[in-house]
């Protein structure tokens, strides 16, 4: 078994274009990248940079106009593989109303396994499992459109840990969330990556939700413009604005400190390493 649950090679995607003879809308430009099993990769962009059609490419709900993308092998332009596809790979979207189809929470949770043949009593124990993960198993037998957005969310994360994927991918799940909802669902996030082992895709704008990911995607016009370790990518400031990014708080107080000639270590990135490197620089 390879180590990547997911190769992305030479992807390339053309949207149609809206009027005959018009051209298409280039979306992807030859991008290539592996996801390894296990492990908490975030891909960042500005609007329109790509990185929502990347991860809709993940889990054949796009198809490529060239190159490949495979999970554990099968090819996403195989029509014959879409559904083992997708039950490796789970998909979470920004709004959670989109997810949700049941009027019952457990149901809801439901819904996937059962159209995926799972038995009745195994079904049971996934939902229950998935709900207590993301906390809402006390509200299994509430209508979900009563909860609120960040409740919401929860339950549409549990709906497809239920299906057991290898993989989740997390198509901006916190956008439309208040700090409170953003800061339950990164936790879940987390969670899911250290305690249940699953390999997590992040699309996110918000840069304090990846200072703990394994490796960061920086998109730009369609392509892969920066890739490495969080500490790593996030130290490259100007580059990032050029792409209408910025790096994370912490990292961009010591970048203007040392702008200002203090002498501030560039290799800083949780609030505790800045608030060192500012009192050592200072003191």
């Amino acid at each position: 078994m390879s180590d990547n649950i997911i190769e992305v090679r030479d992807l390339s995607l053309v949207y149609p274009a809206h009027d005959e003879g018009d051209e298409g809308v280039a979306a992807l430009r030859d991008v290539s990248l592996d996801i390894r099993r296990g492990e908490f990769v975030a891909v960042l962009g500005h609007n329109g940079s790509g990185k929502s059609t990347l991860a809709r490419c993940l889990n054949a709900t796009h198809k490529p106009t060239s190159g490949s993308v495979r999970v554990d092998g099968l090819d996403t332009s195989d029509d014959g593989n879409t559904l083992e596809i997708r039950r490796r790979v789970g998909m979470v979207f920004q709004n959670p109303d989109n997810q949700i189809v049941a009027s019952v929470v457990e149901e809801d949770c439901a819904f996937a396994p059962e159209n995926l043949g799972v038995p009745p009593d195994e079904i049971r124990r996934r939902v229950d499992a998935a709900l207590k993960i993301v906390n809402m198993y006390e509200y299994r037998e509430h209508a979900p459109h009563l909860l609120s957005g960040g409740q919401k969310q929860r339950i549409a994360i549990a709906g497809v840990l239920a299906m057991q994927p290898e993989c989740v991918v997390f198509d901006e799940p916190t956008a439309m969330l208040d700090p409170r909802g953003r800061e339950d669902v990164i936790k879940i996030i987390r969670k899911m990556r250290d305690e249940q082992g699953v390999t997590v895709v992040l699309i996110t704008h918000h840069m304090d939700e990846t200072l703990d990911c394994d490796r960061l995607f920086v998109m730009n016009e369609g392509r892969i413009a920066l890739s490495g370790a969080p500490r790593d990518v996030f130290r490259d400031v100007e580059t990032l604005r050029s792409f209408g990014l910025d790096a994370p708080e912490t990292v961009l107080l010591a970048w203007e400190l040392r702008n200002a000639g203090i002498a501030v270590s560039d290799d800083v990135l949780s609030v505790e390493e800045c608030a060192a490197a500012v009192y050592k620089a200072v003191k």
